[in-house]
C-alpha cells in the first residue's frame, strides 16, 4: 500500500514550484490531488505530469485566492464529489514588492496580506467540518524563514508569514482534542521563481529543487504526524 493511498488533498499553487512537485509526488505516493491556482495552462500540465506517473487525472479547480466567493464555495464542492478532505496543504503565496515600507503602497501590503494569510484562514474555515470528517485530517500551511526576525524591505511578506504561523498554531491547538494534525512547514531556500524574484542575483543551480524537498510534505500528511509543530526541510 502507498503511504498517502486513497486520501483526498488539497494543494494551493500547485501550478509550479513547490506546489506542483508537491501534488505530483502525493499522487505518486496514492493520493487523489486536487490542483488549485491562477494558470489554468500550468494547472492542466502538471495534470499531464501526474497522469503519466499515476494512469488516472487529478482534479483542476482555478482559483485566485483574492476571490472570496470561491474559496468559500469550495468546501461544499470538494463535500459534494469526494465527501471529506484528507490533507489540505496550503501553499500559495505571494512575495510582493521588496522595498522600504514607506514606499509600501496599502493596496499592495492588503494583496499580500489576502493571499498569504487572510486566504489561507478562509481555507481554514471552508475545509474544516470535511477535515473533521476523514479519519485523519491533515493541515500543511507552508511558511518562511522570513517569518523568523525582521529583514529590512521584507516587511509586508515577513508580516503575513507571522500572522500566518499564529492563526496555524491558534488552528492546531483547537484541534487538539480531534483526529485533525495541524503544522508549519518552512522549506528553506528552493529554486522557485519566488526566490529568484528576491534574490535575483544567486545562482538557482547551488539551491535544492521543489522535488527535492516533498519528503517532509509525505511524512507531515501521514498517520503519525505531529501536531502544532513548526519544521524546516533540511536537505
Amino acid at each position: 500500500m502507498k503511504r498517502l493511498d486513497q486520501k483526498i488533498a488539497l494543494i494551493t499553487g500547485a501550478s509550479r514550484g513547490i506546489g506542483a512537485a508537491v501534488a505530483k509526488r502525493f499522487a505518486a505516493e496514492g493520493a487523489h490531488v486536487i490542483l488549485t491556482g491562477r494558470t489554468i495552462g500550468g494547472l492542466e500540465a502538471v495534470d499531464d505530469e501526474i497522469q503519466k506517473i499515476t494512469g488516472t487525472p487529478a482534479t483542476i479547480v482555478p482559483l485566485d485566492l483574492r476571490q472570496s466567493d470561491m474559496i468559500d464555495a469550495l468546501g461544499a464542492q470538494i463535500y459534494e464529489r469526494f465527501g471529506k478532505l484528507d490533507i489540505l496543504v496550503g501553499n500559495a503565496a505571494t512575495l510582493g514588492t521588496l522595498s522600504p515600507l514607506a514606499h509600501a503602497s496599502p493596496s499592495e501590503v492588503e494583496d499580500v496580506f489576502v493571499i498569504n494569510t487572510i486566504a489561507n484562514a478562509r481555507l481554514l474555515r471552508a475545509c474544516d467540518p470535511l477535515l473533521r470528517l476523514a479519519k485523519a485530517g491533515r493541515v500543511i500551511m507552508v511558511t518562511s524563514g522570513a517569518a523568523i526576525a525582521p529583514i529590512a524591505y521584507w516587511g509586508p511578506y515577513a508580516a503575513s508569514k507571522i500572522a500566518l504561523e499564529h492563526l496555524t498554531l491558534t488552528y492546531a491547538a483547537e484541534m487538539a482534542m480531534t483526529t485533525v494534525r495541524t503544522n508549519l512547514l518552512d522549506p528553506g531556500a528552493t529554486r522557485t521563481a519566488m526566490r529568484a524574484k528576491a534574490f535575483p542575483g544567486e545562482d538557482p543551480m547551488t539551491l535544492p529543487t521543489p522535488e527535492s524537498i516533498t519528503e517532509l510534505f509525505v511524512r507531515l500528511s501521514e498517520a503519525d504526524a505531529p501536531n502544532g509543530k513548526r519544521v524546516k526541510v533540511t536537505v
